[in-house]
């Protein structure tokens, strides 16, 4: 029997996050699994206690485990960390 792990990479917040990267245009993030990708993959800085609290939230929303909103709300808090918020 396969294990099968239910997520939700459709999931997504009621007000998108903007940020900007580096002299990039402004970027609108709509839920945890753009956030996730965006953190993983262009992000400016990831050394941060937000930055690591941020993947992890957006982890536990993807997989079901925890709130939407509490991964918008560290994703938000990383951004500023980062000085990306737009």
């Amino acid at each position: 029997m396969e294990n099968v792990i239910d997520v939700a990479f459709h999931v997504t917040w009621d007000t998108p996050v903007f940020v900007r990267i580096g002299n990039g245009f402004r970027e609108r993030i709509d839920g945890p699994d753009a956030a996730l990708s965006e953190l993983l993959h262009r992000w400016p800085s990831n050394g941060c206690p937000e930055y690591a609290l941020a993947k992890r939230r957006c982890l536990d929303a993807i997989a079901r485990h925890g709130s939407p909103a509490l991964a918008r709300s560290a994703f938000i808090e990383a951004a500023v960390v980062a000085k990306v918020l737009a």
